[in-house]
C-alpha cells in the first residue's frame, strides 16, 4: 500500500500536468504524511541532495558547452568534418554524424548537439538537395551519442543516483566505445541511404583551406584532449575537468575566436542559470523521494518481485531494457535516472550486472527516448530547428 499511495501520487500529479520536479516534491510529502515521518526529515534529504562536491561538474559542463555552442567552436568542428568525410556520396549527411561526434565528446548534451550543428548543417544539407526531414533526423538521431561520450551530464547524475558508489571517471571511459560504436552504425545507415536514394556527392576541400580548418578547429578539439587527458592520467578528477574545460573554452572562444560579443556573456550565463535552476530542483526533490521509496523498502521488494520472475539475467536484462525503452518515450532523462537508479541498480547487481555497464544500458534506452514522441525533448527541438512537424 506504501508504494501505491507515494508512486500513485506521483503519477496523479504527472496525469496533471504538474512538472516533473514539483511531482516528486509533492509526491514526497504525500508519502511522508503517509509513513508518518517529520516533514523537517524530508527537507534535510531536499538540501542534502544538492550538497555534494560531484555536482559541481554538472554547471561547469553546461556552462562550457553553452560557451562552445555559441561561440563558433560548433561552427569550426562541422567545417572539419567537412574535411574529413564530406567528399563522399551523402556526405554532408556523414559531416553531420562526425561533427555530433566531435561536439558531443565536447559538450555531453544532445539538446546542445542538436541546437548548435543542427541550426549550421540542416539548411546546409536542404541547399545541397537532402530533404529536410532526412537533414533533420539525421541531426537528432546523431546527438543521442553525446549522451554516452564524455563528460556526459547524465553519467553524472547517474553516478550521484547511484548513491556515489560509481564512479564518474569510470562512466566516462566506459562511453567512449559505444557512443562511437553508435556513431559507425548510423554513418553506415546513412551511406546505405545515400546509395538508395542518390544524395549528392560532396567536393574535396582544397588542401590550403583544409589546413586552415584544420588549424582552427584543433582549438576546439583540444577540449577533448584536456578533459579526457587530464581524468584518465589522473591530474584532476571529472568535477575538476569540467572547470578546466569552462575555462579553456571561455578562452577560446573570446581570446582566438573572437566571434562572440562581450555584451552576450550575462545573457548566456543568464540562460545557463536558469537551465541549472530546473535540473538542481529535480535532483533534490528526487533525493527526498529516494529517501521515501528506501523507508518504504520499495527498492528491495521489486528486486524480489524480479526475482520471482526469473533467475536468468539476460531475460531481467531484456525487461529492464524494454522497462527503460518505454519509460524513456512517456518522461525526461534525468527525473527517470534519479527515480529509477535506485530501484533497478540492486535488481542487475544481485544478478552479477556491473554497475558501470548497466549505466550505459540506462543511458542507451533512455537517450532512444529523447528522440521519440510523445516526450522527444531532443526531437521537439530538432523539429523547431529543422522547422519540420514532429
Amino acid at each position: 500500500m506504501d508504494a501505491v499511495v507515494l508512486l500513485g501520487s506521483f503519477i496523479v500529479l504527472i496525469l496533471l500536468r504538474v512538472p516533473v520536479a514539483y511531482s516528486l516534491g509533492l509526491a514526497t510529502l504525500v508519502g511522508a504524511w503517509w509513513i508518518d515521518i517529520p516533514l523537517h526529515a524530508v527537507m534535510i534529504q531536499i538540501a542534502g541532495g544538492v550538497n555534494k562536491f560531484s555536482l559541481l561538474a554538472i554547471p561547469f559542463f553546461v556552462l562550457a558547452g553553452a560557451i562552445m555552442a555559441e561561440g563558433g567552436m560548433a561552427r569550426r568542428l562541422v567545417a572539419f568534418a567537412g574535411v574529413l568525410v564530406g567528399f563522399v556520396r551523402g556526405g554532408l549527411s556523414l559531416v553531420n554524424i562526425t561533427a555530433s561526434t566531435f561536439f558531443g565528446a565536447i559538450s555531453g548534451s544532445s539538446l546542445a548537439d542538436t541546437a548548435s550543428v543542427g541550426s549550421v548543417l540542416i539548411p546546409e544539407m536542404e541547399k545541397k538537395g537532402y530533404p529536410r526531414e532526412f537533414s533533420t533526423a539525421v541531426t537528432i538521431s546523431g546527438s543521442v551519442q553525446a549522451l554516452l561520450t564524455p563528460p556526459s551530464h547524465n553519467s553524472v547524475i547517474y553516478s550521484l543516483a547511484a548513491g556515489g558508489t560509481v564512479s564518474i571517471s569510470a562512466l566516462f571511459v566506459a562511453g567512449i566505445g559505444p557512443g562511437l560504436l553508435l556513431s559507425t552504425a548510423m554513418a553506415a545507415l546513412c551511406l546505405l541511404f545515400a546509395r538508395k536514394r542518390n544524395y549528392p556527392k560532396g567536393e574535396v576541400v582544397p588542401l590550403r583551406q583544409a589546413l586552415k580548418i584544420c588549424v582552427e578547429a584543433l582549438w576546439g578539439l583540444m577540449t577533448m584532449v584536456i578533459i579526457l587527458g587530464g581524468i584518465l592520467s589522473g591530474v584532476f578528477t571529472a568535477t575538476e575537468s569540467a572547470a578546466v574545460a569552462v575555462v579553456w573554452a571561455f578562452f577560446v572562444t573570446m581570446f582566438i575566436y573572437r566571434d562572440y560579443k562581450w555584451r552576450e556573456l550575462p545573457k548566456m550565463l543568464h540562460r545557463t542559470v536558469r537551465t541549472l535552476s530546473i535540473v538542481m530542483i529535480l535532483i533534490a526533490f528526487a533525493a527526498s523521494f529516494g529517501y521515501i521509496m528506501t523507508l518504504m523498502q520499495i527498492p528491495s521488494k521489486i528486486t524480489t518481485a524480479f526475482l520471482t520472475l526469473s533467475d536468468n539475467r539476460y531475460v531481467i536484462l531484456m525487461c529492464v531494457n524494454l522497462m527503460l525503452l518505454v519509460l524513456g518515450t512517456l518522461m525526461d532523462m534525468a527525473p527517470l535516472i534519479l527515480i529509477l537508479t535506485p530501484i533497478l541498480l540492486p535488481v542487475v547487481t544481485s544478478f552479477g550486472v556491473d554497475p558501470v555497464h548497466f549505466g550505459m544500458i540506462m543511458l542507451v534506452n533512455l537517450g532512444i527516448g529523447l528522440i521519440t514522441p510523445p516526450v522527444g525533448a531532443v526531437l521537439f527541438v530538432g523539429a523547431a530547428i529543422g522547422k519540420v512537424t514532429i
